[in-house]
């Protein structure tokens, strides 16, 4: 196993060029992947608690069946909670928020009309719930927040989106750059591989430098990009969370830890399967 690190080396030595560029690359990959994937925890964290705030309101007619409304709007698969909330108890809330409510009440009546309160799985699922109790008989009006709603989700999914587009172009450059390095170090000593395999040596044997020089890469960008990582992540989260405390940011050790864990072994297995895939295709080019 000695020789084979010692070879292992060498090829590196040798392709310094192609080494940086391959060892660059997959920091960068292996960076944007870790910025992505902690954008799209907070994402989440976001959207739940949008979830958990977002309400689907229904105001029903006087002369509505509000029973068989809060029925046949639980029968709705978005629908994870139905409430009904009569119209006292509207003027309840409205009058623990307002003192004053109560007064106007006693010249005009309660103007608050039977609501039925809606909770839906997804927050994206507001607008079909919505769109479809709205045309149940004895709904008159239905409100879940659109002006905030609908550009939140948009925004965070475009958001999402396009980080996955640009990661999986990173990763795929990484990819080539491992197949080229490793094509290149096989092709600089065809020669010896020719001598090698004349002796008797195996596929395994004369690949294994090679496999050995791809997981030292990957390794090598594995803790460069965690090491970068986490200390800017950290950074950028405590600023977010002083300018806009609202955002649930994540900061806690044992919601990263497997995170960046699971970046650092992506990165060693990129390596490793990359030169894996390289010494056995390329090695076929040679004989």
């Amino acid at each position: 196993m000695s020789y084979h690190f010692r070879q292992a080396l060498l090829a590196m030595r040798g392709n310094v060029t192609a080494t940086l560029a391959t060892l660059v690359t997959m920091t960068l990959t292996l960076l944007m992947l870790g910025f992505v994937l902690l954008l799209t925890l907070n994402v989440n964290r976001t959207l739940s608690q949008l979830e958990s705030q977002v309400e689907v309101a229904a105001f029903l007619t006087p002369g509505a069946q509000d029973n068989v409304l809060l029925a046949q709007v639980r029968q709705l698969p978005q629908v994870r909670e139905a409430t009904l909330v009569t119209s006292e108890q509207v003027l309840q809330e409205m009058t623990q928020d307002s003192p004053y409510t109560r007064d106007a009440v006693a010249l005009v009546g309660n103007p608050f009309p039977d609501t039925l309160r809606l909770r839906v799985g997804r927050v994206e699922d507001s607008r079909v719930v919505a769109q479809a109790v709205s045309q149940l008989p004895g709904v008159e009006d239905v409100e879940y927040g659109a002006d905030y709603v609908d550009p939140t989700v948009r925004t965070l999914t475009a958001v999402r989106g396009a980080g996955y587009v640009l990661v999986g172009l990173l990763f795929l450059g990484t990819l080539f750059n491992i197949l080229n390095a490793v094509r290149v170090a096989m092709y600089a000593r065809r020669d010896e591989i020719s001598v090698m395999r004349l002796l008797g040596a195996t596929r395994g044997f004369i690949r294994m430098p090679h496999v050995i020089e791809g997981l030292l890469v990957g390794t090598l960008a594995a803790a460069l990009a965690v090491s970068l990582l986490t200390p800017a992540y950290l950074a950028l989260a405590g600023r977010v969370q002083q300018l806009a405390p609202v955002f649930p940011v994540a900061r806690d050790l044992d919601t990263l830890l497997p995170l960046l864990g699971g970046v650092a072994v992506l990165g060693i297995l990129t390596g490793l399967l990359g030169s894996l895939f390289a010494t056995r295709r390329y090695l076929r080019e040679l004989e």
